[in-house]
């Protein structure tokens, strides 16, 4: 795909190497092994304290493993770093206009002054935005505001977009919303890597499902196969709604 730097090139496939994370004595993630392709939603699923969130910010580079690699195949890891972005739970967002926040990030990554105004009224139409452009960022809704981040890390045109609990936060309507702009960022090209709580929206949305379970890596396998046939027993309890401990 061309992103907004212009290459062309992919980044992916993506492996986590013998990856594992331990803070003082406690292991948090336990080698983990998880090769992920170019193309559709790859949903991590878990119960809480499973990993989900350490992985996903593990594979982004805002965090280093204990030991283990994170390698992406296709390119090295300073350009594999312009080419992703991720979107977190809380949206974190400058102090000026929803229009401003995309133009700013567009304007990090180099792109000119005259293309920044067309990307930035481009993805703020798709979102739905485009009416409180010149809203402060900060005074919208919480639904608005995920959406004003998902706008921005699409504007950028990423290859891959990690995202962490992006609906958490927010009621059914808002989840519906930031639902289908993330089927359409899918839709354009770019590679989605998310972690979610919601097994409804896990069904909804995800090519293939990674599974953990107290730090460790027990399934990787495509949705449909995980849902009707799980093969651990941690899972089979997880989509039965026990607690796992």
């Amino acid at each position: 795909m061309t992103t907004a730097s212009g290459a062309t090139s992919s980044i992916l496939p993506l492996e986590l190497r013998d990856v594992s994370y331990g803070v003082r004595e406690q292991l948090l993630l336990k080698a983990i092994r998880l090769r992920l392709e170019a193309g559709g939603m790859s949903v991590i699923l878990g119960p809480n304290g499973a990993g989900k969130s350490l992985t996903l910010r593990l594979a982004h580079g805002l965090i280093e493993p204990t030991s283990g690699r994170v390698c992406w195949l296709g390119a090295g890891a300073a350009e594999a770093a312009l080419r992703q972005a991720m979107v977190f739970e809380r949206p974190v967002l400058l102090r000026r206009s929803a229009a401003a926040n995309v133009d700013y990030a567009l304007a990090l990554h180099g792109v000119g002054r005259a293309a920044r105004r067309l990307r930035v009224a481009e993805v703020l139409e798709k979102t739905g935005l485009a009416a409180i452009a010149q809203r402060p960022a900060r005074v919208l809704s919480a639904g608005e505001q995920q959406r004003l981040t998902l706008a921005r890390a699409w504007a950028l045109s990423p290859e891959v977009l990690f995202l962490d609990e992006p609906t958490a936060a927010l009621d059914p309507t808002a989840t519906r919303s930031v639902e289908a702009i993330i089927e359409n960022i899918a839709a354009s090209g770019t590679k989605i890597v998310m972690t979610t709580h919601d097994l409804g929206q896990a069904r909804r949305l995800a090519d293939e499902v990674v599974f953990l379970a107290r730090g460790e890596l027990l399934e990787h396998t495509p949705a449909a196969e995980f849902f009707e046939a799980p093969r651990s027993a941690e899972a089979q309890a997880f989509l039965k709604g026990e607690l796992l401990w």
